[in-house]
C-alpha cells in the first residue's frame, strides 16, 4: 500500500499532473478530429514523461557514471579534488558557508584517500557566482576539522569550470613538483574531467564518487512514476555530454 500510494501521488502533484493534463489536451483534440496534431502532442508528452522516470534516468545515468571503476589501490603522489558548488553563508559547525551535496560527497571520499596514501590533497573551485561561496576555501576549513593538517592542503581557488579545474590544478601540480595525481569527483562528471586533464597533458588515476544510482537496476513499478528527480539526472546525463563534446572538438 505504501509503494502504492507514492505511485499515486506522484501524478496530482508536478510533473505527473501536468502529464495527465496535457494527455487530456490530446485526447480532446482527437475527439475533435484534429489526430495528427493529437497524436504529435501525445508522442511529445510521452517522451517528456520517459524522461522523467527512474526507468529511463538510472539506466541513462549508470551507463555514464560507470565509465571508470575506483580502483582497489590507488597510488599517486596527491590527490586532487574538484569542485561542484558551495553556499557562501548558510552555517556551519567551524564557521560560514558549506559544500553543496555533490562537493560534500566527493570530499568524504577524498579525506579518506588522502589519509590513506598520506599525500597532498589540491582542493579545485573558487567562487563561481557573487552569492556562491569559494568552495576550495570552504572545503579547506572542513577537512581541517577532520584532521587533515594544513600543509597537507592546497588550495586551488580561481577555476569556475572543469576546464580551469584542470589547468589551474596542474601548474600547482608543477609548481609542488607532483606529477601523479589521484583524481577526485563525481562519477558522472568523470569522463570529461579525465579529458580536460589529458588536454593539460596530465594523466590521472580516477577514482569516481558521489554515484547517483545502484550499479544493479531491478525493476519496480515506481520507477514508471513521473519526478523532478529523474528529469535532473537525464539532464545532468545530457548537459556532461554536450560539455565533452565542446572540450573534445572545440575547445
Amino acid at each position: 500500500m505504501v509503494y502504492l500510494l507514492k505511485f499515486g501521488a506522484a501524478w496530482v502533484l508536478p510533473p505527473g499532473i501536468f502529464f495527465l493534463a496535457f494527455w487530456y489536451v490530446a485526447w480532446r483534440l482527437y475527439r475533435k478530429k484534429e489526430k495528427r496534431l493529437a497524436a504529435m502532442l501525445a508522442a511529445l508528452v510521452f517522451v517528456f514523461y520517459l524522461l522523467c522516470t527512474n526507468l529511463v534516468s538510472e539506466r541513462v545515468m549508470g551507463a555514464l557514471e560507470s565509465a571508470y571503476v575506483p580502483p582497489a589501490d590507488p597510488q599517486g603522489d596527491c590527490v586532487i579534488m574538484l569542485g561542484g558548488g558551495a553556499f557562501s553563508d548558510t552555517p556551519d559547525v567551524s564557521g560560514q558557508g558549506t559544500l553543496c551535496s555533490s562537493p560534500a560527497n566527493r570530499l568524504l571520499t577524498a579525506v579518506r584517500l588522502q589519509k590513506r596514501l598520506g599525500v597532498p590533497i589540491i582542493l579545485s573551485g573558487g567562487q563561481v557566482y557573487s552569492d556562491s561561496g569559494p568552495e576550495a576555501v570552504i572545503a579547506k576549513r572542513i577537512l581541517m576539522d577532520l584532521g587533515v593538517p594544513e600543509d597537507k592542503i592546497i588550495v586551488e581557488g580561481k577555476s569556475i569550470n572543469t576546464t580551469q579545474n584542470a589547468r589551474f590544478s596542474t601548474e600547482l601540480m608543477r609548481e609542488h613538483g607532483l606529477t601523479k595525481p589521484v583524481l577526485v569527483t563525481s562519477a558522472f562528471h568523470m569522463r570529461r574531467s579525465v579529458l580536460n586533464f589529458a588536454k593539460c597533458g596530465v594523466e590521472v588515476t580516477a577514482y569516481p564518487a558521489d554515484y547517483r544510482v545502484n550499479t544493479r537496476h531491478d525493476f519496480h513499478y515506481n520507477k514508471l512514476k513521473p519526478s523532478v528527480e529523474a528529469l535532473l539526472d537525464n539532464v545532468v546525463v545530457m548537459q556532461e555530454v554536450l560539455r565533452a563534446f565542446i572540450t573534445r572538438y572545440l575547445e
